[in-house]
């Protein structure tokens, strides 16, 4: 059962306070949501859950800052999408972005591309590569723009676009070679 916003404010002032029990509480009513963004950026459970581990860490010592107004969801989703990031750049060696012309594809999907369920999505998306797959979960689903994103991975803007753009070429060819995509 969901915990209110007034029990939720409470809770996230109990965690400034230091109180274990309240962070643990708002661990447990979180991790789920944590695991599932995490899991986004990084195919292997094992390191998603230390990805949510070391954000929860991170938005305990950060809560003095947290404003007693705001939602606690995006705030701690900033944290745990920025963990996800830090974890890959530091396990992961990104090859030199080469600046390329822009290169947008347009694409006509259809109803059978919204018949598909979150496990189909995310299956699809195990077929793209690191930064492709980085790219596309920071545009497509968490809504950066493609200059947060150039100075998040540290690459040009057209390197985003153009990682985006293949990126949605590799799933239209799957969805077609699966028969969910139709023209």
């Amino acid at each position: 059962m969901p915990q209110s916003i007034p029990q939720l404010s409470q809770l996230v002032s109990d965690c400034k306070t230091g109180n274990l029990q309240a962070q643990e509480r708002l661990y447990k009513h979180f991790y789920g949501y944590g695991l599932g963004i995490a899991m986004r950026y990084l195919m292997n459970r094992d390191d998603a859950m230390e990805v949510v581990n070391d954000s929860f860490i991170k938005a305990f010592k950060a809560l003095g800052t947290f404003k007693e107004d705001a939602d606690f969801k995006p705030w701690f989703r900033k944290i745990l999408v920025n963990t996800a990031l830090d974890h890959k750049r530091k396990n992961m060696r990104f090859n030199q972005a080469i600046e390329m012309v822009d290169t947008e594809i347009q694409t006509t999907y259809t109803s059978g591309v919204e018949n598909l369920q979150a496990k189909d999505i995310l299956d699809l998306l195990k077929h793209l590569n690191e930064t492709q797959h980085l790219v596309f979960n920071l545009y497509e689903i968490d809504g950066y723009s493609h200059k947060e994103i150039s100075t998040l991975l540290n690459m040009p803007e057209s390197s985003s676009r153009t990682y985006l753009s293949r990126a949605k070429q590799v799933l239209q060819s799957l969805l077609i070679k699966h028969s969910i995509y139709t023209r």
